[in-house]
C-alpha cells in the first residue's frame, strides 16, 4: 500500500535562533524511508505545501513527523514531533485522517507541558485500483490529498484514531508468532486486512510511542472534526453574503503574467456570472467536462478556513487523453480574493502530479469578474478575464519545455472554455457599444447650483461669522460711544489707539477683514473657472481623447474645515483641461466632459492631477494625481473606471476618481494609406515600413495596441551583471528589449517620454571594445522595466545600458532622432529616421525574421543528398534524442537547447548552446546560436537560419558566422532530399586577420558538415 503525507503548513513555532526566529524544515521517517521538506528562513508560522509517499509494508509501524529548526554550523535544533500508527490511520473508515492541525509534542515527556506548535497535514491511504472514498457528506472530494479541513480553527490533533482502537492491548505468546508469521507474506498481510475487525482474531501488539492520554485527545478530535464537517451545510448564497459582509474594500489583484486566456464581455450581471461559474448547483462545470472529455468529476462544497476569512473549494477530475499524454487526474483548489457584490476575483491553483515532473509546479488561474460599461438598452454587463502562472515549487531544467507545454493546453481548453459559456450567456462586442459612447456622455448633466447657495455654503464657517460678529459689534459700540477729545498725535479726521488694548483690537480687525475679503475674491475667481467643454466639439481628423469626470471619493482634506476645494487637471501631449472647483467637498460630483483637438497619433500618457483651489496666485496643493498609460490599458475598460490616486495624501484617504474615457480613430479603417500617401508627400520619397506580419508580432511580444508599428530593430547586449544578448526594438511611442536565452526570457520597454538623458560611453576592455548607449529615465519612471537597468541612483531615476551593436553608428543616429522627436507626430519622426539613417537598415527585414540574414554575403559550402524525404532530415533539428545524437557525435559537448517557440504562423525560433570538443577546437570554445525553422515558399521543404556566436577563442567576439540550411525534395522519381548549406561571416569590428579568421572558418565548417551529414546519414537510415 501507498502512504501519502502532505506537509501544508505550521505555526506558532518556538523560536530557537538569537534573533527570536527560526528556520524550520519538516522530517518524516517510515521505517527506513526518510523525506525532508525545504527551509523556510527566519519564520514561525512557515508554510511548506509539499507532499511525500511511502510504502507501507507493516501496519505496525510509525510515521515519525520531526519539526526541526536548521543551523550552519552546529547540529539542527529539534522543535517538535509527532507518530502516527499505520494501524490507526488503516482502521479509519475512508482509510485517511483529512486535513487537519495536530499538535507538536516535545521529545521527552520532562518537557511535556512545553508548547511546541501546530502542523498541519493531510495523511491518507492511496490504492492502486480503488479511489478513495469521501469522508462527512457525499459532496466531499474523493482525493484526500486536497480535501480541506472544516474544523481548521480546532485548538490541536496529535493523530487519529477508530473508535474501536486502544492504546495498549495484552497479547500471547502464540499470537504474537502466529501474526508475525502471516505478515511475512502478502496473504497473511491480506488476511489481516479482511480480518482485522473480527472479535476472535487475536489483536497484534502495539509498537506505538504514544502515550494514552494523547491517544484519547486524539479519538475526541477525530469525532470532533467530522462533526463539524457533517454540518457544514451552508448554501453557496449565504457563504457569498458572508464574504461579501467581511470584504473590506480590498484590491482587485492585478492579472497573472502568464498572459490572458479569455478577456470577454458578457451580457449579464457580475453576480449572476459569478453564480454560474462557481455555484454549486450550476451545471457549468458539467457541461464543460463533457466538452472536454473529462470524466469523474467531483466538485466539493465551499468552505470557510482559518476562521471564517478564507473561503475554498475543491474540484477533482480525470482531464481526457492528448496525442501527448494519457487520460491523468487534475485536482483544483479554488479561493476566493474579492467578492463585494460588484467585483469578484478567484484564485484556481490546479496540480496534476501524475504527469511528469507534475510534481514540480502548479498552474494558477485568476478569474475576474468586474461590471462593465452600461449597454444601450439598460441591461447590466459584465467583463470576464481570465489569466494564468505557472507556479514552480522545485527548480528544474524542463521549465521552458514545461511552460510551452501548459501554454498550449492552456489555450485549447480556454478556447473550449469560452465557446461553452458563449452559449449560455451572450457576449457582448466592444465594438457595438461604441455607439452608446454618446448615450453615456448625454446622460450626464453637471450639478448646477445658485450663486447665493454656493455663496452661502462657502461662507458659512467661523471665519466669516466671527468677522461679521465683530464688525456689528465695533459698529454697536460707535453708535454707543461719544466722540473723542483730540489728543496726542491726533488731529481731525485721525483717530488713532489710544491704549494697547485698542491696538491689540485694531490688529484683530484688520487681519479678519484681509481674510475676508480674500475668501471673497478666491470665491469669485472659482466661479469664472468653468470646466466642461459640453458642447464645445474637438477640431480636427485623427485620434481624439474624451474624459468625461464623475465624481471624486474621498479626497484630502487640508483645511482646518475638514474639506478642500477640489478641482481636476487632464494633461495629454502637452494640452491642458480643467475641471470646474467644487467647494467645501470630499466625495465631489463633477459630470463634466472634457474632449482633446484630434491627435495625429494615439496618445501615450493621460495624466490628472487633483488640486484644492487656495486663490489665482497661490500655489496650488496636490490632493492626489495619477496616470493611465494608454499602452498598457485596455480601451475598451476605462470605458467606466475608478482611479486610485497616489501620493501621500491620497493614499492615506483612499482617493478616487471616476472617469469614463473614450479613445477614437475618426480616419476608419484606411488610416495606414491615409498615414502612407501623407508621409511620402512630406519626405518625397517612398518609406518603406514593416510587414503586417512583423507589426503583429512585435505588437504580441511587448502586449502592445494595434495601432503601434515597429519602425526599427537592433541586435545588441544588455549590459547588467553580465552582458545578455538580445534585440531592442524602437517604436513610434516605445523603446523595447527582448531576450530569449535558454528558455529564460528577458522582456521590457518604456516610453521615449520618460527619457531625461542619453550618453554614449567609449569602447572599453570592459564593454567588449564597443561603445555603450547609457539611456538615463527621470526620476520613478519605468519603474515596470527596472529588471532591466544597470543602475538606479539617489534620485529614483533607472539607468539602461547597451552595447555591442551590429551597426553602432546607425543604431545611435536612429535613438537620437527619435529621442528629440519624442513630442513630434509619428510622420515626423520617420522622417527624422529616414534622414539620419540608412535606407538600407530601414528597409531589411521586410519578411519579419529578427535574424538580420539579409545583412550578410551568403556562399555555398556544402551540398549533400539523402536517401530519406526531407521530413525525416528535419529530424535532426527536432529538439529530440537524434539530435543531441548527431551533435555530440559531430565534436559538440554540453549540447543544449531551447524548444521551438514560435516567432510568427509559420517561423520558429530556439537558442542553442554547447561546446567544441579538442579535436574540433584546441581552445574548446563555447557557441551560443539563435536557429530559425520556417517552410520554403513552394511547401517542398525547409528553411533553417543560424547565428553562431563564439566565446572563449581569440578574437571570437569580432565575428558571428550565418549559416543557411535549405532541405528541399527531389523529384518523386529520385526519392530523395538535397542539402544545401551556404554561410557568411558578418564582422562586428574591423581587423587585419579578417581573411585568416575567415580562411579558417571555411576550413573548420566543412569538416564539421561533412561529419555531421556522415552521422545523420548513418542514424537516419538506421531508423
Amino acid at each position: 500500500m501507498k502512504l501519502v503525507v502532505r506537509v501544508i503548513e505550521a505555526k506558532n513555532l518556538p523560536p530557537t535562533d538569537p534573533n527570536g526566529l527560526s528556520d524550520p524544515y519538516v522530517r518524516l521517517q517510515l521505517g527506513k524511508q526518510r523525506h525532508k521538506t525545504k527551509v523556510i528562513k527566519k519564520c514561525l508560522n512557515p508554510r511548506w505545501d509539499e507532499e511525500f509517499s511511502f510504502r507501507v509494508d507493516d501496519l505496525n509501524e510509525e510515521l515519525v513527523i520531526s519539526v526541526m529548526d536548521e543551523d550552519k554550523f552546529f547540529n539542527d535544533d529539534f522543535v517538535g514531533q509527532l507518530k502516527v500508527p499505520m494501524s490507526l490511520v488503516f482502521e479509519e473508515e475512508i482509510k485517511s485522517l483529512g486535513t487537519a492541525w495536530y499538535s507538536l509534542q516535545p521529545k521527552t515527556k520532562k518537557i511535556k507541558n512545553k508548547e511546541a506548535g501546530e502542523i498541519r497535514l493531510s495523511i491518507y491511504f492511496q490504492q492502486k485500483n480503488a479511489a478513495v472514498d469521501s469522508y462527512g457528506n457525499g459532496d466531499q472530494l474523493s482525493h484526500p490529498r486536497k480535501s480541506a479541513d472544516g474544523a481548521t480553527d480546532s485548538p490541536s490533533r496529535s493523530s487519529a484514531a477508530s473508535s474501536s482502537s486502544s492504546p495498549s492491548r495484552e497479547e500471547t505468546t502464540s499470537s504474537k508468532e502466529e501474526k508475525s508469521s502471516a505478515q511475512k507474506t502478502l496473504t497473511g498481510r491480506i488476511a489481516q486486512i479482511f480480518n482485522k475487525g473480527s472479535s476472535d482474531m487475536p489483536s497484534t501488539p502495539s509498537r506505538r510511542s504514544i502515550d494514552s492520554e494523547q491517544f484519547e485527545i486524539i479519538k475526541e478530535e477525530v469525532s470532533e472534526i467530522k462533526t463539524e464537517d457533517a454540518s457544514s451545510n451552508e448554501t453557496f448564497e449565504e457563504a457569498m453574503s458572508k464574504i461579501q459582509s467581511a470584504d473590506q474594500e480590498s484590491e482587485i489583484p492585478s492579472n497573472f503574467s502568464g498572459g490572458l486566456l479569455v478577456d470577454q464581455h458578457y451580457m449579464t450581471a457580475p453576480k449572476d456570472l459569478n453564480t454560474l461559474l462557481f455555484s454549486t448547483d450550476s451545471n457549468f462545470l458539467k457541461s464543460l467536462a463533457e466538452v472536454q472529455g473529462s470524466t469523474e468529476l467531483q466538485v466539493g462544497p465551499w468552505k470557510f478556513e482559518n476562521g471564517g476569512d478564507c473561503l475554498k473549494r475543491l474540484v477533482s477530475y480525470t482531464k481526457a487523453p492528448s496525442k501527448l499524454i494519457k487520460a491523468v487526474k487534475a485536482f483544483e483548489e479554488h479561493t476566493y480574493l474579492k467578492a463585494d457584490g460588484k467585483n469578484f476575483a478567484v484564485l484556481a491553483s490546479v496540480s496534476t502530479p501524475e504527469v511528469m515532473y507534475g510534481s514540480t509546479f502548479k498552474v494558477e488561474l485568476l478569474y475576474l469578474i468586474t461590471p462593465g460599461p452600461e449597454l444601450p438598452s439598460g441591461e447590466q454587463c459584465s467583463h470576464l478575464v481570465i489569466s494564468w502562472r505557472m507556479n514552480f515549487l522545485q527548480s528544474t531544467m524542463m521549465k521552458g519545455m514545461i511552460e510551452n507545454g501548459a501554454r498550449q493546453g492552456m489555450k485549447e481548453s480556454f478556447d473550449q472554455y469560452a465557446t461553452l459559456l458563449s452559449q449560455m450567456v451572450k457576449p457582448v462586442d466592444m465594438k457595438d457599444l461604441s455607439s452608446s459612447k454618446e448615450q453615456a456622455l448625454a446622460s450626464l448633466q453637471a450639478e448646477t447650483q445658485s450663486d447665493w447657495k454656493l455663496a452661502v455654503q462657502y461662507f458659512a464657517n467661523f471665519i466669516v461669522l466671527s468677522t461679521v460678529l465683530m464688525g456689528l459689534y465695533v459698529l454697536v459700540h460707535i453708535w454707543l460711544s461719544a466722540p473723542s477729545t483730540i489728543q496726542g498725535l491726533e488731529f481731525v479726521g485721525l483717530d488713532l489707539p489710544d491704549s494697547v488694548g485698542e491696538l491689540v483690537v485694531c490688529a484683530v480687525l484688520v487681519l479678519q477683514c484681509e481674510r475676508m475679503l480674500g475668501l471673497i475674491s478666491r470665491f469669485i475667481q472659482a466661479r469664472a473657472q468653468k470646466g466642461s467643454d459640453h458642447g464645445i466639439k474637438a477640431q480636427g481628423d485623427g485620434w481624439l481623447l474624451t474624459v468625461a469626470l464623475i465624481e471624486g471619493s474621498n479626497l484630502a482634506s487640508v483645511d482646518s474645515s475638514a474639506f478642500s476645494d477640489p478641482y481636476v487637471v487632464f494633461t495629454c501631449n502637452g494640452k491642458t483641461r480643467t475641471s470646474s472647483i467644487k467647494f467645501q467637498k470630499s466625495n465631489p460630483l463633477w459630470n463634466e466632459i472634457f474632449e482633446f483637438d484630434a491627435m495625429d497619433d494615439p496618445p501615450s500618457v493621460l495624466d490628472v492631477e487633483v488640486y484644492d483651489f487656495d486663490g489665482p496666485f497661490d500655489e496650488a496643493v496636490s490632493l492626489g494625481h495619477a496616470e493611465i498609460n494608454f499602452l498598457k490599458a485596455n480601451i475598451s475598460d476605462l470605458a467606466d473606471i475608478w482611479v486610485p490616486l497616489e501620493g501621500k495624501l491620497a493614499l492615506a484617504c483612499q482617493s478616487k476618481l471616476h472617469l469614463r474615457i473614450y479613445l477614437d480613430n475618426t480616419r476608419g479603417a484606411n488610416v495606414a494609406k491615409d498615414y502612407l500617401s501623407k508621409m511620402e508627400k512630406e519626405v518625397g520619397k517612398k518609406i518603406n515600413l514593416r510587414s503586417p506580419q512583423t507589426n503583429s508580432a512585435f505588437q504580441k511580444l511587448f502586449g502592445l495596441p494595434p495601432e503601434e508599428f515597429l519602425i526599427n530593430d537592433f541586435t545588441c547586449h544588455l549590459k547588467r551583471k553580465m552582458p545578455l544578448q538580445g534585440r531592442l526594438f524602437l517604436s513610434a511611442r516605445i523603446i523595447g528589449f527582448h531576450a530569449n536565452l535558454f528558455g529564460n526570457k528577458t522582456k521590457f520597454f518604456f516610453l521615449w517620454e520618460d527619457i531625461e538623458d542619453i550618453q554614449v560611453i567609449p569602447a572599453t576592455f570592459s564593454s567588449m571594445g564597443s561603445p555603450v548607449v547609457v539611456i538615463t529615465l527621470r526620476p520613478g519612471r519605468g519603474m515596470d522595466a527596472r529588471h532591466g537597468a544597470r543602475t538606479q541612483d539617489e534620485q529614483g531615476r533607472l539607468k539602461f545600458h547597451f552595447q555591442s551593436f551590429v551597426s553602432f553608428n546607425v543604431a545611435h543616429r536612429t535613438i537620437m532622432a527619435l529621442c528629440k522627436a519624442r513630442s513630434l507626430s509619428p510622420e515626423q519622426k520617420v522622417q527624422l529616421v529616414e534622414e539620419e539613417s540608412e535606407t538600407k537598415t530601414l528597409a531589411s527585414e521586410e519578411s519579419g525574421t529578427f535574424l538580420g540574414m539579409h545583412d550578410v554575403s551568403m556562399s555555398e559550402i556544402h551540398s549533400c543528398t539523402f536517401p530519406i524525404p526531407a521530413s525525416f532530415f528535419m529530424e535532426i533539428f527536432s529538439g529530440r534524442e537524434l539530435d543531441r545524437r548527431v551533435m555530440e557525435k559531430s565534436g559538440c559537448l554540453n549540447y543544449s537547447y531551447t524548444p521551438w517557440v514560435s516567432e510568427d504562423n509559420e517561423v520558429f525560433e530556439r537558442a542553442i548552446y554547447y561546446k567544441f570538443e579538442k579535436r574540433v577546437s584546441r581552445y574548446k570554445g563555447e557557441v551560443t546560436s539563435t536557429q530559425q525553422r520556417s517552410p520554403l515558399p513552394d511547401g517542398k521543404g525547409w528553411l533553417v537560419e543560424e547565428v553562431m556566436n563564439f566565446h572563449g577563442i581569440p578574437l571570437g567576439d569580432y565575428f558571428s558566422v550565418h549559416l543557411r540550411y535549405q532541405v528541399e525534395d527531389l523529384p518523386a522519381k529520385a526519392k530523395g532530399c538535397k542539402v544545401v548549406v551556404a554561410y557568411g561571416v558578418e564582422w562586428l569590428k574591423s581587423t587585419k586577420h579578417q581573411k585568416r579568421i575567415a580562411k579558417n572558418i571555411v576550413q573548420n565548417l566543412q569538416e564539421r558538415l561533412n561529419l555531421m551529414s556522415t552521422v545523420a546519414e548513418r542514424e537516419l537510415v538506421s531508423k
